[in-house]
């Protein structure tokens, strides 16, 4: 893309809109743990908890395993990828995670990683 297309105010999103998926990811989220008391949005979740709310694909499941032996990611990297997964998920109003926003939480762990050096 051209510098131009990048830096022009068209070609964001709109903060109003962002913050419109942002309140609705959040009312997802507080439905969702309305039963769990202390909890109320992905982040918080424990590992068993994870398991239950965040099921996967077995394509998501596949990309994630590729991810954990290429970048040799921990099991605490395991559980973060798949809150943030959720997580995009649930902006997008999905029901569930798709490879797409497995993809996407793997790409911001990796530039994490990146940016720490490792």
């Amino acid at each position: 893309m051209k510098f131009a297309d990048l830096s022009s105010t068209n070609a964001a999103e709109k903060s109003t809109y962002i913050r419109e998926r942002v309140i609705a990811a959040r009312a997802i989220q507080a439905s969702r743990f309305a039963a769990y008391e202390g909890i109320y949005c992905n982040a918080q979740m424990h590992s068993r908890l994870l398991a239950t709310v965040c099921v996967i694909s077995d394509k998501c499941r596949e990309q994630l395993g590729l991810a954990m032996e290429k970048l040799k990611l921990s099991a605490r990297a395991y559980d973060r990828i798949l809150k943030v997964s959720r997580t995009i998920a649930d902006l997008e109003g999905s029901h569930s995670v798709e490879p797409v926003h497995m993809a996407e939480a793997i790409q911001f762990r990796s530039l994490d990683r990146e940016n720490w050096g490792n």
